[in-house]
């Protein structure tokens, strides 16, 4: 998949600014397709270029004007096309699980606060995909997709924090009394560390 798609999926909602697009985005497509505002506004060009979405200038007082894209027919023609190549299935890349493969070269206190902030912030997703699985939607195959969708981002953010635990638990300092290993060197001054 490309950012295209994700916009043109994100426009056959409805017609929107590129501010509206990029907050939209932020709120949905995010979660699980990571893009900046200006990476959105590029593509836009783009899209608009290729006669994929057009572009309606909307006059306002005091402001810049504001543009408002609309998907168009080839537009959805390249979403439909786009829905019967192969989905291509991403390898995980994550450099903490580098960093827990090589644990015995690692700054143990270090790899535990790492962990920690990723706790924090699946609990965090959690949270916010919770409440938007509270939030009542209309039965319809738009609906449907998105219910699915947000429960397979629900049983991620919701595993990844169990592991994170789990794996704190794991890393405290008596559980590793228990080891028969070597602890790895931690640094004690800055010069060490550099």
């Amino acid at each position: 998949m490309a950012l295209r798609d994700a916009i043109l999926v994100s426009l056959s909602d409805g017609a929107m600014s590129g501010y509206d697009l990029a907050k939209h985005f932020d709120q949905t497509v995010s979660f699980f397709w990571r893009a900046t505002h200006s990476q959105i506004y590029r593509e836009l060009a783009k899209l608009k270029d290729k006669g994929q979405v057009s572009a309606e200038e909307i006059p306002q007082r005091g402001k810049p004007n504001r543009i408002v894209y609309s998907i168009t027919e080839a537009g959805r023609n390249a979403v439909l096309a786009w829905s019967r190549q192969p989905c291509v299935q991403d390898r995980v890349k994550d450099d903490f699980l580098v960093r827990l493969y090589g644990l015995e070269h690692m700054d143990l206190d270090a790899l535990r606060e790492h962990l920690v902030q990723r706790l924090d912030g699946h609990r965090d997703r959690l949270a916010e995909f919770t409440a938007i699985a509270n939030a009542t939607e209309p039965n319809t195959i738009a609906a449907l997709g998105r219910r699915r969708g947000l429960e397979i981002g629900l049983r991620y953010e919701r595993e990844w924090a169990e592991w994170c635990e789990e794996t704190l638990d794991a890393l405290s300092p008596e559980n590793l009394a228990d080891l028969n290993c070597v602890l790895p060197f931690t640094p004690t001054t800055k010069e060490e560390v550099a």
